[in-house]
């Protein structure tokens, strides 16, 4: 399939290299041997008696892009929760830069599906509001030329005085992607952010997100259900079942950057692949409709 290249969920993280931060905190010398950012390994998880893991196996390389693709309610923010170790596992394990999750939640950062701005304080105190309830409130002020740098980076420098209300949603997301970079993690989850804006937004988003992302150097994990955002986004797009939920296929996306899934015949062919198998997880299981291309 040109384009992509389909590979086992065992060995497709082993043929990237790590990739170390260009900004920000220093990866620890004790982490760099660790290659994977993330890693699930047999992971079961039930709920109220139902079960919605079923051994889930998957990883993500340190410095690397990944989407976590699948139907609506398979799973996909639970991969987050158990990352943030806001959930334990009932059985198998989760890594996070080869440390239990409780181990290394400051390494982790969140950036949700709706952007929870504080609508009191203004833009600036926002972007620090993570980093002040993480590290209080002195830290936070001494990360103040951080938290500039990084409205700078989202395009947001002259609208540090602002408050949310007098913002647009692509702006308050912009708002919570730089209090999750503030914080300096190494690792950032990403569930749904874009899910609320209209098609326009989302696209100038996508394409901020990916400009950060290689600015960075960050680990991203990603969770969508539209996949000409995974094909946009990802190194790599891991797709899941419906519940029990289990990795269905591992896929590279190795074509160039910046992409444009419906000009591109190798992103077009992976395209079909991938709604083929959306249809056959169950009946009633389909993809988003596909954005038309500005």
């Amino acid at each position: 399939m040109a384009g992509a290249r389909r590979v086992g969920r065992d060995d497709a993280v082993r043929r990237h290299e790590p990739r170390r931060p260009r900004s920000g905190r220093p990866t620890p010398l004790a982490l760099l041997a660790v290659t994977d950012a993330i890693a699930f390994d047999g992971v079961r998880l039930a709920f109220g008696g139902e079960p919605i893991y079923d051994r889930v196996d998957f990883t993500v390389a340190r410095g690397e892009f990944v989407c976590l693709l699948g139907p609506s309610g398979c799973g996909k923010s639970t991969a987050l929760r158990l990352i943030g170790d806001l959930v334990p596992p009932d059985g198998g394990t989760v890594r996070v830069d080869g440390r239990p999750p409780a181990e290394a939640w400051s390494e982790v950062a969140f950036v949700f599906q709706s952007p929870r701005l504080a609508p009191w304080r203004d833009v600036l105190s926002n972007v620090l509001l993570g980093a002040e309830l993480r590290f209080g409130r002195a830290e936070a002020r001494r990360r103040e030329p951080l938290a500039r740098e990084m409205l700078a980076m989202v395009g947001l420098a002259s609208s540090a005085a602002k408050y949310p209300s007098m913002l647009s949603g692509g702006e308050r997301q912009r708002v919570a992607i730089a209090r999750a970079l503030v914080v300096e993690p190494s690792i950032v989850l990403m569930d749904e952010p874009f899910s609320a804006l209209d098609p326009n937004t989302r696209r100038r988003l996508r394409a901020e997100i990916e400009r950060i992302w290689q600015h960075t150097g960050r680990t991203v994990l990603f969770v969508t259900h539209d996949i000409d955002e995974a094909l946009t986004l990802a190194d790599r797009i891991v797709l899941l079942s419906g519940k029990p939920t289990r990795v269905l296929e591992t896929v590279v996306v190795d074509a160039p950057r910046p992409r444009r899934p419906a000009d591109d015949p190798r992103l077009a062919a992976l395209r079909d692949r991938l709604n083929q198998l959306f249809r056959s997880l169950e009946p009633s299981s389909e993809p988003d409709p596909q954005e038309p291309d500005a």
